[in-house]
């Protein structure tokens, strides 16, 4: 892939589309299939640099996979709870849900594991998830600053038990003590003091360990969880498409007149939070149908257009810059609010927003956890090249603008790589 890629404008589009399959999904399937009893085939598979990083992973603590990549397939033969190798070595890139769900599961092994990744993973925190894991019998060391990978983690099984956790950086956190869970001895109960962190990615993983066999007890103000001992039963299991990598495409038909998108295979019955996203895009005046398999956005009827909101998306927090970008073409303000949890992402995304936003002639605001757009009077939106930062979300993000806005022009759009490698295809298919 080139260094920079020009984004040419199109005119009304319609198109139906079924992204590859969700990362959120495929990694914790695969998790959740090497502690399994037996052997899981899994469908419907993400081939992308976080997934991989997932996969290599695996394998190099011992598990068995037979990956079919054209196929999007991968069986893996479960291990009851048991991590095969005692030591290994992991590289983990910049893949925050491989590192850390993997900082938790390998606690239930019997040996010495060393968990490092690339600067900007040495930067973002697990201070949080590593004392609650000390909490419940791991031995974890910080190998350089305190906080922060690179770690070290001694074997030897979880006892388990109960933990009152405080709002969290990351739902990851979260996700990670609860699908090792039926492994620790005596079971884990978590009780929050205060919200929950991206409580859709929570509700997903519980959601898909319901799927494979052990049932969390929640109640029902999402105030304690319940895991008792138990061990995950082998499934066939295939991964429905990325909600967060469907909503560029979503947001290409709500920002150009005239336009309209079907997304197949996600709907109502999604175990992903980011579907709510269409909602979003209907409050600003996208028209909306929503089934239980598909969802379809329409631009806005001739005559009108979108309008700003302002919307808490603490729920959804990558959905973040999708919106930002959508927010360039509003009539008046848009405020995203509760997304603090930016800064420890792939990049400072609050900041790269505030910084890219205002290259295109945007007025940006970060108040506190909250950003304010304001955009171009007239609408004007100025040629521009989007730095990415090593970010994926800003690169697609930032391409949908370029597909209503002339002169925008993505630098390394490589980093997609990251969960979606085809996004820039997919993005042709809305023009031809």
């Amino acid at each position: 892939m080139s260094q920079a890629i020009p984004i040419q404008p199109i005119g009304a589009f319609t198109a139906t589309l079924r992204p590859p399959g969700s990362k959120s999904l495929t990694n914790r399937a695969l998790l959740l299939a090497a502690l399994a009893d037996s052997e899981s085939m899994l469908e419907g598979v993400l081939f992308s640099d976080d997934t991989r990083v997932m996969l290599d992973a695996l394998r190099r603590v011992g598990f068995v996979l037979e990956i079919d990549e054209s196929n999007e397939r991968v069986v893996i033969s479960g291990q009851g709870g048991r991590i095969p190798a005692t030591h290994a070595d992991l590289k983990l890139g910049n893949a925050g849900t491989a590192y850390r769900f993997l900082t938790a599961a390998l606690c239930l092994g019997e040996g010495n594991y060393h968990l490092d990744g690339v600067m900007r993973m040495r930067q973002r925190p697990i201070g949080q998830l590593v004392d609650m894991l000390r909490n419940l019998g791991a031995r974890i060391e910080f190998e350089m600053n305190q906080g922060f990978p690179p770690l070290r983690i001694h074997g030897g099984g979880l006892h388990g038990g109960e933990l009152t956790v405080q709002p969290t950086l990351s739902s990851q956190y979260i996700s990670a003590l609860l699908q090792t869970a039926p492994y620790m001895k005596t079971g884990l109960t978590l009780r929050f003091d205060g919200p929950v962190t991206s409580q859709p990615y929570v509700a997903m993983t519980l959601r898909l360990m319901e799927r494979f066999g052990v049932s969390a007890r929640v109640d029902a103000a999402f105030k304690t969880i319940h895991v008792s001992p138990g061990v995950y039963h082998a499934q066939a299991y295939v991964v429905e498409p990325d909600a967060s990598n469907a909503s560029y495409f979503l947001a290409a038909a709500a920002i150009l007149p005239g336009s309209r998108c079907t997304i197949e295979g996600l709907g109502r019955d999604s175990f992903q939070g980011d579907v709510g996203f269409a909602d979003v895009l209907h409050q600003m005046g996208a028209g909306l149908l929503f089934g239980d398999q598909f969802i379809t956005i329409f631009s806005p009827p001739a005559g009108q257009s979108l309008h700003g909101i302002e919307i808490d998306l603490n729920r959804m927090p990558d959905m973040a810059q999708t919106l930002a970008a959508v927010a360039l073409f509003a009539e008046g303000p848009t405020t995203i609010r509760n997304v603090g949890n930016l800064r420890v992402k792939e990049t400072d995304r609050l900041d790269a927003l505030r910084i890219e936003l205002t290259r295109l002639g945007a007025a940006v605001r970060i108040h506190g956890d909250d950003l304010t757009i304001t955009p171009p009077t007239g609408g004007n939106i100025r040629p521009a090249s989007i730095n990415t930062y090593d970010d994926h979300r800003m690169a697609m993000s930032f391409a949908i603008v370029g597909l209503r806005a002339r002169g925008v022009t993505i630098n390394d759009p490589a980093c997609v790589n990251k969960t979606f490698p085809d996004f820039f295809e997919y993005l042709t298919r809305l023009g031809s």
